[in-house]
């Protein structure tokens, strides 16, 4: 099943499939995320988000990120059931 990271709920896991980007501002966002290792084929964990949802903690190459679930929306991923 394909979703972006924005959708994901603490606990669950999946692959980046492809980081979007384009429009105005857009392609900076989308290299912002590379720099922070959110490329495809990586393996990301939603650990927690904030009591409000925004932002999300993730775990990603073995470090924890926080992010804020409008950064990730242009992420999408494959996860669990297929």
């Amino acid at each position: 099943m394909r979703k972006c990271l924005n959708e994901f709920t603490p606990g669950e896991t999946g692959t980046v499939v492809r980081v979007a980007g384009a429009g105005a501002g857009k392609g900076l966002q989308r290299q912002r995320l590379f720099d922070m290792g959110i490329t495809p084929g990586a393996e990301i964990t939603m650990r927690k988000a904030a009591p409000l949802g925004d932002p999300m903690e993730i775990t990603i190459r073995g470090y924890e990120l926080s992010v804020r679930k409008v950064e990730v929306e242009a992420v999408l991923m494959e996860c669990g059931e297929k």
